[in-house]
């Protein structure tokens, strides 16, 4: 694909906030190339949220393009719980208490209390604690367990303000706390009545934390059917369990934010490197997260260093890279888009230019299935190659063929047609796929025809062009995904498999 063809396979996260509440913003996010818009639970309520998911809906509608809304769980974020207005400046070498008793903040030494005091008995001295991403660290020294609870004596390494509701990382401390909170139940409830798209889990430490959020999904569900789960990865424990995590989730993001926190950060360039090779192993969609563009939120140019950042996330294998702050509270939201879209266009065509094989590469999940919409996926690639096909067009109903086509990592795209709005929504996400909405044809003949009247009415394709088309037959029934054949746009026949039916 060439710069000008329109269609940029990796896909883009916006993050939806006040820079980004209002219609016609969302549209013009979604004309620069925005595939998927990221609602975080952390900040807003639920009508704040409502008003946000009827926007994107709109804005798809009107636009024409489905999209896809990834809601973000929380997640058992630690605060400081006793700061209100002020700020309490601690110096290094300074002692400070946390108790979980309450407390007024200033004394000798300064004492804080956590918005979950419970955690207190999870760490242990010769732990670090940091406050405010890091900006403000501790080791803890001792800790004291009497009639009023647990008390920790910290000694600051790393002095600065403290001010209202700073995070807390712990880093070093094997926590207990649950992976969902109350909050997050009830964002969970929202997203099901919403038809919310896909679900992210925030800290996420273990692949047992993914099941719980997928067994709840389906005691809750009833017939709307579980919505996709996305595994942040954040913490350090989730490196030590990240083939389980990557297994059992539907997606995985590497989320930089926390974890350029609670470990080193000259590490934070590998462990992306590794969770995207993980994550393709398995043929998951994977995220690259946090500050890729982060001067944008002022500045309406990046810098040399971000442009190169998500280039080398998509030169590492990135499904989908994403905008945080820059689309959620900057002041040029989609000026950052549009250079988003166009780093993104332009890698990949280099890419497959250049038939960079690393970054393009099939899943090793792929290779070893015994499913047939898996071999016939394999079968597509080669095709592909053989014939120099412009494009793949699928019927794809519930977005399962489209997957697995997905993980080939085609270098061409994917027009993956259904006529089920849900599945197109959640197609969005997906590497080189573009959904199309299409009534159910009568058959395979109807399908192809049809196909070939798309790709010529949008310009994607001239007469002449090669294009590989895969469907099931019966066409529309749920994995059975087992037909492959050549089309010559404008062409009354196939030239695989004889005529179309």
């Amino acid at each position: 694909m060439s710069d000008g063809d329109g269609f940029i396979l990796t896909k883009i996260i916006a993050t939806l906030g006040p820079a980004t509440d209002e219609i016609g913003v969302v549209v013009r996010l979604i004309e620069e190339g925005a595939r998927v818009f990221r609602i975080n639970f952390s900040h807003g309520g639920f009508g704040q949220f409502v008003k946000l998911l009827e926007i994107v809906r709109s804005a798809s509608d009107e636009v024409g393009v489905p999209v896809a809304v990834l809601g973000d769980l929380s997640g058992p974020k630690i605060r400081v719980a006793n700061i209100d207005s002020q700020r309490v400046v601690v110096e290094t070498g300074q002692r400070v208490a946390f108790q979980a008793a309450p407390a007024e903040p200033t004394g000798d030494p300064v004492t804080l209390t956590m918005t979950d005091s419970s955690v207190l008995d999870d760490i242990e001295p010769g732990e670090r604690l940091l406050i405010d991403d890091g900006a403000v660290r501790m080791l803890v020294m001792e800790r004291a367990d009497d009639d009023d609870g647990t008390r920790m004596m910290c000694r600051v390494t790393v002095g600065g303000p403290i001010g209202r509701a700073k995070g807390i990382n712990l880093p070093d401390s094997n926590l207990t706390l649950p992976s969902l909170t109350d909050h997050d139940r009830r964002c969970v409830d929202w997203a099901l009545e919403h038809e919310i798209d896909y679900l992210a889990l925030s800290f996420v430490r273990r692949a047992e934390e993914i099941r719980q959020l997928r067994a709840l999904l389906d005691e809750r569900a009833g017939d709307g059917g579980a919505i996709p789960i996305v595994a942040k990865i954040e913490k350090p424990q989730a490196l030590d369990d990240l083939e389980n995590i990557t297994r059992e989730a539907d997606a995985v993001m590497v989320a930089r934010g926390d974890l350029g926190v609670e470990m080193d950060l000259a590490k934070v360039p590998i462990i992306q490197k590794h969770v995207i090779a993980m994550a393709h192993d398995y043929g998951r969609p994977v995220i690259v997260a946090t500050q890729m563009l982060q001067s944008m939120i002022e500045q309406p140019t990046p810098t040399r260093a971000e442009v190169s950042d998500v280039a080398n996330a998509i030169y590492d294998g990135a499904d989908a890279v994403m905008l945080s702050g820059e689309t959620a509270i900057g002041r040029h939201p989609i000026q950052a888009l549009a250079m988003m879209a166009r780093v993104a266009r332009l890698t990949v065509d280099h890419l497959v230019r250049e038939k960079d094989q690393k970054s393009m590469r099939p899943s090793r999940q792929l290779g070893e299935g015994r499913y047939r919409t898996a071999a016939l996926a394999r079968g597509v690639a080669a095709v592909v190659e053989d014939l120099d096909a412009h494009l793949v067009v699928t019927w794809s109903q519930r977005g399962g063929g489209a997957r697995y086509l997905s993980k080939n990592r085609l270098t061409v795209p994917i027009i993956a047609a259904s006529s089920e709005p849900r599945a197109l929504r959640r197609m969005s996400l997906l590497f080189g796929v573009v959904p199309i909405e299409m009534p159910m044809p009568a058959g395979r003949e109807a399908f192809a025809n049809e196909a070939d009247r798309l790709l010529q009415r949008e310009g994607w394709a001239q007469p002449g062009d090669p294009i590989v088309l895969v469907a099931g037959k019966p066409l529309g029934v749920p994995g059975l995904t087992n037909t492959l054949w050549v089309r010559y746009v404008g062409d009354e026949e196939d030239e695989m498999g004889g005529e179309a039916e």
